[in-house]
């Protein structure tokens, strides 16, 4: 009993952990129930190879997508092809090899700078709702300095963050930038291709390695059970992209999940991907973003950017050769990480 109490516990933590994600997949313009497709996809996927790694939303491709495309059918296009690239890099097992060829330097600089766009995401829905986005962000700094050492910390964090913008909003009846879905239904996405577009699904391909390894190898790590290949969840969350953005859906990928903590890590990760799967194919996300501003994410975004992201990437990006991980990290910043990628490889060629 109490290990299905502890199951229960995980389950619930990161579905919480994911919604507020999902609106700031909504407040880019992503359709809600075609994203339940890539949450099925992992249930399938996570069931047939009994991984402890599952997936979900996940902030950083989430902005980096909606702020490199101009509109969803840019969005789409460059997560499906990024999704199709990664699925192919997935089934012939080059994820490692890749990596082993950039370098951790490179690969950390190109994470860092992810952070700086999140980071400044979240400054840019602080202009545009001052109330709400600098009572999100205050509430997460405090939250997150208060629980910093707990395994949960991003989950408080996100939750008293978006509830306390919530409540703000609501007490002070501003007139709130609600999030807005159109077309949320099963309707196939024109596909545009131009310069951006390719570039954009470089650079998803480039965060995703990043990620993948990084992320999935944390949550394996937390896990005493099942099974982890990290080739096998680049393909199931590639497939779930690809599944989801054909239709308009957002980007469903690797993350750092609490159930591989859990004593059913392998099936606890599949239930919290059908429960948010089901909310999503229920239309029930979008009701919840009616009451909530666009903004309520800021903090979370902020303190994942600097804290989780360049915090801990950037130190480890100059470790081992600050000209290489630090081109990398400052090109990925001002512009995607397929050129920040291109750059850090540069440096180490020319033997900065």
């Amino acid at each position: 009993m109490q290990d299905i109490l502890t199951d229960l516990l995980a389950i619930i933590g990161v579905v919480l952990n994911g919604l507020p994600q999902g609106l700031l997949a909504l407040a880019y313009g992503f359709a809600s129930v075609p994203t339940a497709l890539a949450f099925f996809v992992g249930v399938v996927g996570n069931t047939l190879t009994q991984s402890v790694a599952p997936i979900s939303f996940q902030a950083e491709t989430i902005t980096y997508a909606g702020t490199a495309g101009k509109n969803r059918s840019e969005r789409c296009t460059m997560i499906f092809i990024g999704g199709l690239i990664m699925a192919l890099i997935g089934a012939c097992g080059f994820l490692t090899k890749i990596v082993n060829f950039v370098g951790e330097d490179v690969a950390y600089g190109m994470m860092a700078g992810v952070g700086i766009i999140l980071t400044m995401a979240a400054l840019n829905m602080i202009k545009s709702d001052v109330l709400s986005g600098t009572v999100s962000l205050v509430t997460a700094l405090v939250v997150y300095f208060i629980t910093k050492n707990s395994a949960n910390t991003l989950v408080y964090t996100i939750v008293f963050s978006v509830v306390a913008s919530c409540v703000a909003s609501a007490l002070f009846k501003k007139e709130k930038m609600n999030i807005v879905v159109e077309d949320d239904k099963f309707v196939r996405q024109k596909f545009t291709i131009n310069t951006n577009v390719i570039l954009g699904a470089l650079g998803m391909v480039c965060l995703n390695i990043g990620s993948n390894i990084s992320f999935g190898g944390i949550t394996a790590s937390m896990a005493t059970g099942g099974n982890y290949n990290v080739d096998h969840l680049t393909v199931i969350s590639s497939l779930a992209d690809m599944c989801s953005s054909f239709f308009g859906g957002a980007p469903v990928e690797s993350i750092i999940s609490a159930t591989a903590s859990a004593p059913h890590a392998v099936w606890s990760g599949v239930i919290m991907m059908a429960i948010i799967g089901l909310i999503l194919l229920f239309k029930l996300l979008p009701k919840i973003g009616r009451y909530v501003p666009s903004s309520s994410i800021a903090g979370f975004l902020f303190v994942l950017g600097i804290f989780k992201t360049v915090v801990p990437d950037a130190p480890m990006a100059f470790a081992a050769n600050a000209a290489a991980g630090g081109t990398a990290m400052v090109v990925t910043a001002v512009s995607n990480p397929f050129l920040g990628m291109l750059a850090g490889v540069a440096a180490k060629l020319l033997g900065l």
